[in-house]
Order: structure tokens, then sequence, then C-alpha cells
């Protein structure tokens, strides 16, 4: 039997199983099989922000528990794959580090208790539904005092033993900390953006100092420590090969001397156990999988938008997962999942799969939500995508379930009706023949 659920921008997660045609074929020029199999899945999430979970206190007991129920359910989202700062992150209600005593090498002053008010009680109400839930997480900014400037904002980190050294024990800290209240860390993710200097906390990093961290303080604190939480070189929004800089003024940053740098560094390496790219990373994914398939690969955080949440967007996110499965990521994680529709606490306003409104507490679900739902909740943990050939290549992919079933999950990007026949020769009654709607999201679980 073939399930096929379809969206619209007027009609949402409509079961249109009735219209399906079997045919029994053994090729399709639109989209087929090809009998090759590639990486696992672990699956698809989102981020614990603050700016989550403030607007998430201001609806009914019921309609909270129905959103968390909506986002990590087997049944329904199925977020299973998540993520958290180490600290303030961009959608923080305030900027804010676990240890802002300077000079305190020992993190004999470290502390979590901000997170317990708000980000440990939001991963908490996922694990009911997820209690096996893997969760990674990276550093937006490390405490200021160890950076230069001074501030959560721009700059970097400061270089010298006494700092790297107490860097590594924060991230120990933070890791024991989160396990004392029941969350396990899966992974660490050095430091969000490497190549991001902006006004919300961040960090510059340069590849020499990510390798020499990872390889002499990183890596052994987590050794000594008994940590089983593995390190990631993450997250990436790039290297850009070439930028525009304004004008017609360019910046050079070389890939090979960026990532090739750490990766053929063994000492460096025995201890990364993947990478996550996201933003201008889509650019270096390919490069990266093509070079080093023995490295897991991620999607860490899907792109934004501007807060106006629109049906092009979200057909723009679409395509991101497509890319990104598609060159050997293992996860996808979208970004803020829940949000007002107020200013952000830097000023730029991002699209969220929910927005609560902050005057009625209206709960809206934006175009994204459906997307991420047309492959979260068919794709399982451990799906492997499989190899296609045809002319939707660039706006289909294709999985094999663990229980043996396979999901198609198939964009119209077209303004009109398109016929879409799908076969896997190797299975002919799985083939089937539909009329996708104009501009819609399909998924069909065969």
């Amino acid at each position: 039997m073939t399930t096929w659920i379809a969206t619209t921008q007027t009609d949402k997660l409509v079961d249109r199983t009735a219209d399906v045609k079997a045919t029994g074929a053994v090729s399709s020029a639109d989209l087929q099989l090809d009998g090759k199999e590639y990486q696992a899945l672990r699956g698809f999430g989102g981020c614990f922000n603050e700016l989550g979970w403030l607007p998430l206190q201001t609806v009914t007991e019921e309609e909270r528990a129905q959103i968390i129920k909506e986002l990590f359910s087997p049944d329904e989202m199925n977020f299973t794959f998540n993520r958290a700062p180490v600290g303030a992150n961009d959608f923080a209600d305030h900027w804010y580090s676990y240890n802002e005593t300077e000079g305190d090498y020992e993190m004999e002053h470290f502390s979590v208790a901000r997170d317990e008010e708000t980000l440990i009680p939001y991963i908490h109400s996922a694990q009911k539904w997820q209690p096996d839930m893997q969760l990674f997480s990276s550093p937006w900014s490390p405490p200021t005092w160890m950076k230069k400037p001074k501030a959560y904002n721009y700059g970097r980190l400061v270089d010298t033993p006494e700092n790297l050294t107490a860097y590594a024990k924060y991230f120990v800290k933070y890791i024991q900390a989160y396990a004392e209240h029941g969350i396990d860390v899966t992974q660490l993710h050095v430091q969000n953006e490497v190549f991001a200097d902006q006004k919300f906390p961040s960090c510059l990093w340069t590849s020499d100092l990510l390798k020499t961290f990872i390889r002499d303080y990183l890596g052994p604190a987590f050794e000594e420590a008994g940590l089983d939480t593995d390190i990631w070189l993450g997250t990436l929004n790039g290297p850009e090969d070439m930028a525009f800089t304004g004008g017609y003024g360019m910046k050079l940053d070389n890939y090979n001397r960026f990532v090739d740098n750490i990766l053929f560094d063994e000492n460096a390496r025995k201890y990364i156990k993947g990478i996550a790219y996201q933003w201008a990373g889509r650019d270096a994914i390919q490069r990266t999988h093509e070079s080093w398939p023995e490295i897991e690969l991620i999607q860490s955080e899907s792109e934004c938008g501007n807060g106006e949440n629109s049906w092009e967007y979200a057909e723009y996110v679409f395509h991101l997962i497509n890319h990104y499965l598609r060159n050997g990521a293992t996860a996808y994680t979208y970004w803020n999942m829940i949000l007002d529709d107020q200013d952000s606490t830097w000023g730029w306003w991002q699209n969220s799969l929910f927005t609560i409104t902050a005057d009625t507490h209206e709960i809206r679900r934006n175009p994204e939500y459906y997307v991420m739902r047309h492959f979260s909740q068919y794709v399982r943990p451990g799906a492997k995508v499989l190899g296609t050939t045809g002319h939707f290549n660039s706006m289909a992919i294709a999985f094999r379930n663990p229980d043996g079933s396979v999901v198609v999950a198939v964009q119209n990007a077209l303004d009109y009706e398109m016929p879409f026949s799908f076969a896997d020769p190797e299975n002919p009654e799985r083939s089937v023949s539909v009329t996708l709607d104009p501009r819609s999201f399909n998924t069909f679980v065969l």
C-alpha cells in the first residue's frame, strides 16, 4: 500500500492516498531508484533557544503540551536529534556565560543556574517524548574575560595555554552539569560559526587554533574526565573560497587551508568524530564528503529567513534539506522551533516552525513547519538515503526506513500541475503515478 500526504499553500497535510495509481513500471523518467544506498540518518530536530521557551510560557498548559507533543512525539514530527547552546546564543533573552569570574582558570565559579530556568526545562519537556534524544551543543561565545575584546559579541579567544586549558575545563563542566540534570550531551561542537564576527555572541577561530585546541586541550581533557561525548569540528559556516565584501571587494578563504589543515593532522583528527556545516557551509559539504567519506557530516542550523515565514522560503528550505542529505549529512537541524512575533535581542527577526503572538498568544504553524513534517514524521532514524535518477532529482529524495518501507519526499516548485511517476525497478509493486499540485510538498510512503 502507498500513502500520499500533500501540502499546498491552502491545504495542509491532506491524505491523498486514494489518488495514487499503481503502475508496476520498472523505470520512470521522473524519478526512479538506481539501486544505490547511502548514509543512515540520525534524524531531524531543532534548537532549544530561550526566545522559544519564553513565549511558550504565555499559552495555556494544554496548548503548551500540544506544541511539545507535535515537535517531539514519535507519532508526529519526531524530533530526535536536537541542539542546545553552551551559554548565550543570538536567541537568548540576554547575553551570559557560565563563568564570568575573571581569571577563574579552575572554573570554581562555573554554574548552569540560568539554564535551570529556561533551557533545561525546555529540554526536559522534549525528553518526555524522546527519552533517548540525541543532543549536540555548541558555544556562541566563550566567557568574555577569555576574549579580546572582552565582550560576548565580536572578537577572538585569547590564545594562551591558561585560557585554552580553562576553556577545555569549561566544556567538561558543562557536560557534567547537564548530565546531573539527566541530559546527555551526545556531541560537543567547538564553536558556532567560526567565521562569524557579529554583534550577537560570536567568536572567530583560525584553523590553526581549532586544530591546537582540539588536539592538545579539549581531546585530552575529555579523555581525562572519562567523557563519552563526541567532539565535532563545527559548526562551520564556510569556508567560502571567495565572497564579495561590498562593491567589487573580494575576500578569499581557501577551503583546503582551513578544513584540510585540521584533518590532515592525525593527532587532531583522532578526536574529531564529525563535521557540522550550516549557512555558507552548504557549499563546502560536498567537497568534504568527497575527500573524507569516512567522516560523518550533519547540517547543524537551517537558514532562518527574515521573520516573514513565507511559502517561498519554505520552498527554499525543502531545497536545503535535499541538498544536505544528498551530500552526506546524517541529520538536518532546524533553528528556532518557536518564536513570538516581536524583535529579537539584537534586531534580526527570523522564521520559526511555530509563532506565538505576543499580544493575543495566538499559535500559528508556519510554512516551514509543514516542510519539516513532510520529512521528519515519515523518515525514521536509521533510514538510508537512496540513490535516484530522473528529472525530479532536484525536487525529490528517497529513503529506506529500517522497517523496509520507502519514503519519497517530492516538491513541485512549478506554478502549474505536474504529472509525476516513481519507479522501483527491484520492486515494481512500489511504482506509482500521480498529479502534483502547483507549489506543493508531498510525501509518499511505499
